[in-house]
């Protein structure tokens, strides 16, 4: 038997795979007048009533437990809900944070009057987190953080600044990664996470505005803010282990595969019309799904080691490099075979769509870890380096 025929690849079980059929019912009918350059911003689409609709059908926190307000189903059950929220490219920004990663950590490692407080929230799609991790001067190098929580006798004083903040501006709390004892050289030791009502005085929020002139990323600077010590999450120091588990999660899932979805299934529609119909457009359509489908196994791989409680942060880092390279290859290919033809007989709307994502695909391969870093997390784990 060769090592081929001994593989077996993991499938969404069935009773999860159950649910595909209602969510695109719906979400055809939700994003049916809403034009395609507009879904194509995917998980950075950004609309508070419609993250309300899917709270409302029981669809935001829907792995947490049902004590807390969430919906006490499987991880595969958020799976099937993601990939369908982003071949549809439905608005789903607003609660992706604290959905995806946010609420599971403060049910991993907060206290009970976090969970309490937060997660009901969270699944009522009232409370949406940011991330701040990332921070001037520092590039990918995590660890070099210099924002610091001093604990004084009514929590912490927060100072410092985090950068490439993805929508901040429109979020009631952060998640950050700050250093509660020693000194950037100090690398990993002295990191703690803390939740940061981004409402208190001292916080300031000022939007950037990227190539595409959207405003989703944000600077986010700390004067002096006061915490209560209710803000640390996990024990003091212990950071590090934290964010590093959590990143398994953002590295890991759909949307490092579907972020140009909505411009190939545009473009495929285009394609399959008399005038849009080539060789050279078949071949490139071959070329996308041949590489599409291995990663959505791989990315369905990783998630079932994350529901067995492991943490395949190599594998996550793996998924995420070979998606965002995906990604990117996705609206460079479609531009070379839609200017290779007569622009006037391409449809306007999905050069519209092409212009979007070709200005945005840059950042694919920056959030959630720059492809240098990830190369060297996946070398090393290889035993490369």
């Amino acid at each position: 038997m060769s090592t081929l025929d001994s593989l077996t690849l993991t499938r969404i079980p069935a009773q999860d795979e159950a649910l595909r059929a209602e969510v695109r019912a719906f979400l055809a009918e939700a994003t049916r007048d809403i034009p395609a350059h507009i879904r194509a911003r995917s998980w950075s689409g950004y609309s508070t009533e419609f993250s309300r609709r899917l709270a409302a059908k029981g669809w935001l926190g829907v792995t947490l437990p049902q004590e807390y307000g969430g919906g006490g189903r499987s991880a595969f059950t958020r799976y099937v809900l993601v990939e369908e929220f982003l071949n549809f490219g439905a608005p789903v920004g607003s609660h992706w944070i604290a959905d995806r990663q946010s609420a599971p950590l403060i049910l991993k490692f907060g206290t009970e009057a976090q969970k309490q407080f937060y997660i009901p929230r969270v699944c009522r799609g009232e409370a949406f987190f940011c991330i701040g991790m990332s921070e001037p001067n520092s590039g990918s190098d995590l660890a070099s953080v210099k924002t610091r929580a001093t604990p004084n006798d009514q929590g912490f004083v927060l100072n410092g600044q985090k950068i490439w903040t993805t929508n901040a501006h429109h979020c009631q709390y952060m998640i950050a990664l700050v250093r509660t004892s020693g000194t950037p050289e100090d690398r990993h030791k002295g990191l703690s996470q803390v939740i940061v009502d981004l409402s208190l005085p001292g916080v300031t929020v000022r939007p950037i505005e990227d190539l595409s002139g959207d405003s989703h990323f944000c600077e986010v600077f700390f004067d002096n803010v006061q915490l209560g010590a209710d803000a640390l999450i996990g024990a003091e120091g212990q950071g590090w282990e934290q964010v590093t588990a959590e990143l398994a999660f953002e590295r890991s899932g759909p949307e490092r595969l579907y972020s140009s979805i909505v411009l190939f299934d545009q473009w495929l529609q285009y394609v399959r019309t008399p005038q849009g119909r080539t060789e050279s457009a078949r071949q490139l359509a071959g070329k996308v799904l041949t590489q599409l489908a291995p990663l959505r196994a791989m990315s369905v791989s990783v998630q079932e080691k994350l529901t067995q409680g492991a943490s395949p942060i190599v594998e996550a880092a793996l998924v995420k490099e070979l998606g965002t390279t995906l990604e990117q290859m996705i609206p460079a290919a479609i531009a070379e075979d839609l200017f290779s033809r007569d622009t006037e007989d391409v449809p306007v709307e999905l050069l519209q769509t092409l212009k979007y994502v070709t200005e945005a695909s840059p950042s694919f391969s920056l959030r959630g870890g720059t492809r240098d870093i990830l190369r060297g997390m996946i070398a090393r784990g290889l035993g490369l380096r």
